[in-house]
């Protein structure tokens, strides 16, 4: 596939990257990566894939726009409140490039749907905004062999980490269940930052594209975690092996993927 005229110009600022080049834009528009959550990380994450030149992207999400979200979810405008998040990142998508074709999938992400819905893409990245879906995530990409970037924010803090299948901890490795109902405030509860969700957002999203490109360090076996109030990063060594972990350990005893709740149709950050 030789890139268009267009194209060349596009990508021109990738194509000089010696990391990138010619063939890394190739591989990243033969890729397919799927977002589940159209809200505050999946926004930015999704206009850097696009913009980045993507081929593929798919966007998961049950919900509607409101005009909460606009102070950090980007891809959506006043315009596009009421209609569905995934309807109108789809539309922005394809207004920033049109090389991108973007498959929606506007309903609530569950045990029932997940392998099938993660089948045919190369990476996931997780933008859901409640523990039993980042759980759910987790447990399909484990059990289907799927790399994936886990991210989260609150208040002024963020949180990420990559998984590649044999190469590091999962995210039950980490945290290994959901903490009790309530026990963590959500973000309409105690509040976020907007940039916050940028920030996090696009660096799931470069995870993305370094794991295409087949190029630079990721996060496996690491979770940056980021204060914002501070300004401070830490990147924490994670164990690189859990023997007792309950999906990719020793002797796992989570086998089929399961819902850990049904929480409220709402993916949004």
């Amino acid at each position: 596939m030789a890139l268009t005229d267009e194209q060349l110009e596009r990508y021109s600022r990738h194509i000089t990257l010696k990391e990138i080049g010619v063939r890394g834009q190739k591989k990243l528009l033969a890729a397919r990566v799927l977002i589940i959550g159209a809200g505050g990380l999946g926004a930015p994450a999704a206009m850097y894939l696009a913009a980045a030149g993507v081929g593929t992207i798919g966007i998961a999400d049950c919900d509607n726009v409101e005009l909460s979200n606009l102070q950090r979810q980007i891809i959506h405008t006043t315009a596009d409140v009421g209609k569905t998040k995934v309807q109108s990142a789809a539309e922005t998508i394809k207004a920033l490039n049109p090389d991108v074709e973007v498959i929606t999938y506007h309903e609530y992400v569950s045990s029932k749907n997940i392998a099938d819905m993660i089948a045919d893409y190369d990476f996931i990245i997780d933008g859901a905004d409640n523990f039993p879906t980042k759980f759910l995530i987790n447990d399909a990409c484990v059990l289907g062999h799927k790399p994936f970037c886990h991210a989260g924010i609150l208040r002024f803090e963020g949180q990420l980490m990559t998984y590649v299948p044999g190469k590091g901890p999962c995210y039950r490795c980490i945290f290994d269940a959901p903490p009790p109902k309530d026990a963590v405030p959500s973000c309409r509860e105690a509040g976020v930052i907007g940039a916050m969700a940028g920030i996090i957002g696009s660096m799931q999203a470069l995870e993305a594209v370094k794991f295409i490109a087949g190029q630079g360090e990721l996060l496996t076996g690491n979770m940056l975690i980021f204060d914002g109030l501070k300004m401070n990063w830490r990147k924490v060594k994670l164990p690189e092996l859990v023997s007792t972990c309950p999906i990719c350990g020793d002797k796992p005893s989570i086998t089929e993927l399961f819902d850990e709740e049904q929480p409220a149709c709402s993916l949004k950050k």
